[in-house]
């Protein structure tokens, strides 16, 4: 495993018995990030431990989403835009970063549900069984097997099963987030990215996401970036604080709330600041 190797201002400590007994299932290792000439990320380094669920917190602009996108190299997409540093994803310790890494293999490591539903305009089924289709299942028992399996994951099966052919716009707002999440795990991904996935929701549906990520930490690892500082302390068991590009502060998320190491933290925690 690699070491990680942390900035001074992040409170770097000697990882705790609990902490060391986790296995680490990603890590950034001074990962800087830019567009064109405008450094986004500085030297970023931090584990993402296997079947927990990471929060990034901070105030708008501060380089939240610019990271996660790191992860499935969708600043791929646009020109000019240019990492350094890595991203290492274990337990086969592959630099996702790397020039001879194929950025479509990465995307089907990983995946990622985005602040607004973004149903594809085809059943609630096909939704579902696009990314399995990809990756080149074809087998009709074994589609439904899995359709049913993730849509149950996302806790969404009993709402559906009866409506598998409808279009899945005809879904409610929640239950369209539930859906693309549905989406992600059919893929059986090893690391799925939040990006404020409860924006777009009301209350009532925000609680239901919230209690679909606590319970697919069993199953999977999650990084998720969000505005609320409330959700990330129901929700993750790590937190990030991030500012300017910058990672100030990282650890558990009770001693990120509770007893934060860094000033700034603080402030922002306790809402001087952001």
């Amino acid at each position: 495993m690699v070491t990680t190797i942390a900035r001074p201002e992040v409170a770097a400590k000697p990882r705790s018995a609990q902490e060391q007994a986790l296995s680490v299932k990603a890590e950034a290792i001074n990962l800087s990030f830019y567009y064109g000439g405008f450094q986004a990320l500085k030297n970023i380094n931090m584990p993402i431990y296997d079947k927990k669920v990471t929060a990034l917190i901070g105030p708008s602009g501060c380089g939240k989403s610019t990271y996660l996108r790191c992860f499935n190299r969708m600043h791929d997409l646009y020109p000019g835009n240019r990492y350094e540093g890595e991203i290492r994803l274990y337990p086969d310790n592959t630099n996702l970063l790397g020039a001879k890494v194929d950025a479509i293999e990465v995307r089907m490591r990983l995946s990622m549900v985005f602040q607004k539903p973004n149903p594809f305009p085809k059943s609630i089924y096909e939704n579902v069984a696009y990314g399995i289709r990809v990756r080149g299942e074809t087998k009709r028992t074994r589609l439904d097997d899995k359709v049913e399996e993730a849509l149950r994951g996302a806790a969404l099966w009993d709402e559906v099963k009866n409506r598998l052919n409808e279009l899945a716009f005809n879904l409610s707002g929640g239950q369209q987030q539930r859906l693309c999440i549905a989406r992600a795990l059919a893929a059986d991904p090893e690391l799925v990215l939040f990006d404020e996935p409860t924006s777009a929701l009301d209350p009532i549906a925000t609680a239901s996401i919230e209690q679909l990520i606590s319970e697919l930490k069993s199953k999977v690892t999650i990084l998720i970036v969000t505005h609320n500082m409330q959700q990330a302390a129901r929700v993750s068991d790590y937190t990030a604080y991030m500012y300017l590009g910058e990672m100030i502060e990282y650890g558990l998320t009770d001693d990120i709330f509770i007893k934060p190491k860094n000033p700034q933290t603080e402030a922002y925690i306790t809402g001087r600041f952001g």
